[in-house]
């Protein structure tokens, strides 16, 4: 069934606006070189990031965390140790790592603060100790901050500064108290020499520079040296050191890692956080022994200086007195008393060490400087481990101190803990206390038995016998606190470090982990493609215009006509000087197709035919349509006549090379008769009228009795009368005019029109107001492989006479483009 026959049927809504995927698709494939530039621009982007950006590496070592048992502690040592389980100390191990005191210590070690520099191809490249040069900095002075500073070697043994100064006042710190300050230098460039091992001091560096051994400057190369700020270098550090433990091996092993640029610094790096951290940690470890060596020597001083007192008396007794004979009995007694006098005195010594350590307890909140009770020969289990259990609290509660906020539940629980432990320890030393003051009388009692046996010797005798007493406890004492001190010092010196390195960091090649070349080509492949996707997807949204076919037929169910195709020419006369045209061609496929809708149409024999011809907006190809549509006609033998009814905005005239003075408007109002106002153009069988002079009121001259006369008159005349109107979407005007028409030519400008003009033309469509209409579709560019853009998919034209010719029907309309004749000329001359 035709397409005209459906237009005495029902209107039905044509489709909703739902997404045209197939229009996006042809979108992307006509602007596939935009596509393609942008993939090839995002590449380039890609490699000049690889090229450019510095290499990142990651390097790695193990360390052990265990308890080591000391080798000097054993079965027969009187005194005894807690050294904290291997669990807390893992955990302090990996906090002490992050913390700011640590890497302070490894930065002071290292001195990265100072940065060897070498201009390289994108940037200056830290060489670290393949510098040919090395720094000997005055820790007491001040460092500029910040700002390179170059040295070119002049020859043997001899160098130049130099650095750029662009203000007065520039960053300095000084590396021995990490103060920092100002200083004042002169605005431009400071060039000076200098030899090796001299002494600089100058406001932005203070130090001597010597010739790194084993290492020569490149020729012509520049080197540089730059001091960076202490905190900002430690923060980066302590921030990028990672530690955790090492996957599939026991919770002792622990694994460092760091990352940077420069493989050998974190090399360095992480065996020298290594061994600080052993450092520290035998330090710490040693902590508990050296306590209890102070302990001992305070009470080593107190012994000694009382027996340098006893034995000054018994030097001048002996000088005084004569010498005499003891007898048997009385150096057994003697012997006895000495026994008791030793069991007093280690009494009292607990018993001293028993308040010390209650009045500590009470008063101190640091519990991890108690002396190790078996200094004093306390056995007693319950004390020992009660002092065990407070000082590893007290350790595990200042090694969260660096991660764990005060107020913390965590530490409110071991504070709990540390406190019960405090009491059952209080009262296991008043307990304590009470057996050692029994024990006290009882050796007290049996002293004051055998010197009652003693009474009865002369005075001299009892004197003599209780400086000997007293030297002799003297003695015994020194000597037991000398052999506890002895072995306090041997176990501190044979202690060993619970840290241990079970593989250390080093660089045996590879371990780079950025820039990820491959993924930056995989990303700028992504962002290059689906970046003008998602433009041209925006693009495409946003675009309101009717680009072909398929978005008439989406949009409207009135069907269309034919095409014209884009032709660029001098005049609208196509049709009569370029007959042989595509163009030409496109009209007289309509013609064809008006006549197919003129047959189905019932009119008295005799009356010409009326074709009106409008648009939605002015600049859709209304006027040119009029022009060679009438001349199609004309060319055919049809008796025609084109009528210039755009009162608004008169156009027709120019082309026949006539004026507008006067036209349609004349005649409306009565000034001119009809053959005042028609011309005989220079087509054949071809009459036009203007529009005449603008009126004022053009829409009421439409609606005159004068034009109903003029269009039936003009049907007894002429075969086919073709009205050029004013567009439909912006005047009222050529609403008036549709009920003189028998068909109506609705112009649709590819690229150009609105969609929503549509809409408008449906709505009077549908209300009656106009009947008979069919759009032409306007600028239709014909493509291979698709039509996107410019009516893809159209299948009316070939169905009624119209069809894509060849070049071969097409008159030449000009030069042809420059690249084709050089080929042309290059193909005829080989």
């Amino acid at each position: 069934m035709s397409e005209f026959e459906n237009q005495d049927h029902e209107y039905v809504e044509p489709g909703g606006t739902t997404f045209d995927f197939r229009g996006y698709l042809f979108k992307v494939l006509n602007l596939w070189k935009f596509v393609l530039i942008c993939i090839g621009a995002a590449l380039i982007i890609a490699y000049l990031i690889n090229v450019r950006k510095q290499n990142v590496y990651k390097l790695s070592s193990l360390i052990n965390v265990e308890s080591e048992q000391n080798p000097f502690f054993t079965a027969n040592t009187s005194i005894s140790f807690n050294w904290g389980g291997v669990s807390g100390k893992t955990g302090k191990v990996m906090t002490t790592v992050k913390t700011r005191t640590h890497n302070e210590l490894v930065m002071d070690s290292l001195r990265y603060y100072i940065e060897y520099l070498r201009e390289g191809k994108y940037r200056l490249e830290d060489i670290y100790k393949n510098a040919p040069f090395e720094l000997q900095l005055d820790d007491s002075k001040s460092q500029i901050i910040g700002v390179p500073i170059g040295i070119k070697f002049l020859g043997k043994n001899k160098f130049e500064l130099f650095v750029e100064f662009e203000s007065t006042t520039i960053r300095t710190q000084c590396y021995g108290d990490k103060q920092k300050s100002t200083a004042k230098v002169e605005i431009g460039e400071f060039r000076k020499s200098y030899t090796f091992g001299q002494t600089i001091n100058l406001p932005f560096f203070n130090g001597t520079i010597i010739e790194r051994a084993g290492k020569d400057a490149v020729k012509d190369a520049s080197y540089f040296f730059k001091f960076l700020n202490f905190d900002s270098v430690v923060n980066q550090y302590k921030v990028g050191m990672m530690i955790s433990p090492y996957s599939g091996n026991a919770s002792s092993v622990l694994q460092l890692s760091l990352a940077g640029n420069n493989k050998s610094k974190i090399v360095d790096y992480l065996n020298t956080t290594t061994a600080i951290l052993s450092k520290t940690e035998l330090q710490r470890k040693n902590l508990y022994a050296t306590n209890t060596i102070k302990f001992i020597d305070s009470s080593l001083g107190a012994v000694n200086a009382d027996l340098k007192d006893v034995t000054d008396e018994m030097n001048k007794f002996r000088k005084d007195n004569q010498m005499f004979d003891v007898t048997a009995e009385m150096n057994l007694i003697t012997e006895k008393l000495r026994d008791f006098d030793l069991r007093k005195e280690e009494e009292e010594t607990k018993l001293n060490y028993l308040n010390f350590l209650e009045n500590y307890l009470r008063t101190k909140t640091d519990y991890t400087k108690i002396a190790a009770p078996t200094s004093v020969g306390i056995t007693e289990g319950n004390i020992i481990s009660s002092v065990g259990k407070i000082q590893a609290l007290a350790t595990e509660r200042q090694s969260k101190e660096y991660t764990v906020q005060e107020g913390n539940v965590i530490f409110k629980d071991i504070d709990r803990q540390i406190d019960a432990e405090k009491n059952v320890l209080l009262e296991t030393i008043n307990t304590t206390k009470e057996t050692i003051g029994i024990n006290l009388n009882s050796v007290n009692g049996i002293i004051s038995k055998l010197e009652a046996n003693l009474s009865g010797l002369p005075e001299d005798q009892q004197q003599y016998l209780k400086i000997q007493r007293k030297l002799n406890m003297s003695q015994e004492a020194y000597n037991i606190y000398l052999t506890k001190r002895g072995e306090a010092a041997i176990v501190k010196a044979a202690n060993v470090s619970d840290i241990a390195t079970i593989d250390e960091a080093k660089d045996i090649g590879g371990g780079r982990i950025g820039p990820n070349h491959s993924l930056n080509y995989m990303m700028a492949l992504m962002v290059g493609f689906f970046s003008p996707m998602f433009l041209i997807f925006m693009i495409f949204l946003l675009d309101n215009t009717i680009h072909g076919s398929d978005e008439v037929e989406r949009l409207s169910n009135i069907p269309i006509l034919g095409l014209i195709g884009k032709y660029n020419y001098k005049n609208n006369l196509v049709v009569f000087e370029k007959p042989k045209s595509a163009v030409a061609e496109s009209f007289r496929s309509i013609r064809s197709s008006l006549q197919f809708l003129f047959k189905k149409q019932r009119k008295e024999e005799g009356l010409g035919r009326t074709l009106m011809i409008t648009s939605s907006v002015s600049g859709e190809g209304k006027t040119f349509t009029s022009i060679n549509i009438a001349t199609v006609y004309a060319l055919s033998g049809k008796k025609t006549i084109l009528l210039g009814l755009d009162l608004r905005k008169p156009k027709i005239f120019g082309d026949f090379n006539i004026t507008n003075d006067l036209g349609m408007v004349n005649y409306l109002i009565g000034e001119s008769t009809l053959d005042e106002i028609r011309t005989v153009t220079h087509i054949d069988n071809l009459d036009v009228i203007p529009s005449g002079p603008v009126p004022p009121n053009p829409s009421e001259l439409l609606m005159s009795d004068q034009l109903k006369t003029l269009i039936a008159e003009l049907r007894q005349t002429y075969d086919m009368i073709v009205l050029d109107t004013p567009p439909l979407g912006l005047v009222t005007d050529a609403l008036e005019l549709t009920q003189y028409a028998d068909a109506t030519l609705f112009m649709v400008r590819l690229d150009y029109t609105k969609k929503g003009m549509l809409a408008l033309i449906n709505t009077k469509y549908r209300m009656g107001e106009v009947k008979n209409i069919s759009f032409v579709l306007n600028f239709y560019k014909h493509k291979t492989n698709h039509n996107y853009g410019y009516g893809y998919g159209y299948g009316y034209g070939y169905g009624y006479g119209y069809g894509v010719y060849g070049n071969a029907y097409h008159e030449g309309d000009g030069k042809q483009p420059l690249w084709k004749r050089i080929k042309r000329f290059a193909r005829e001359r080989l």
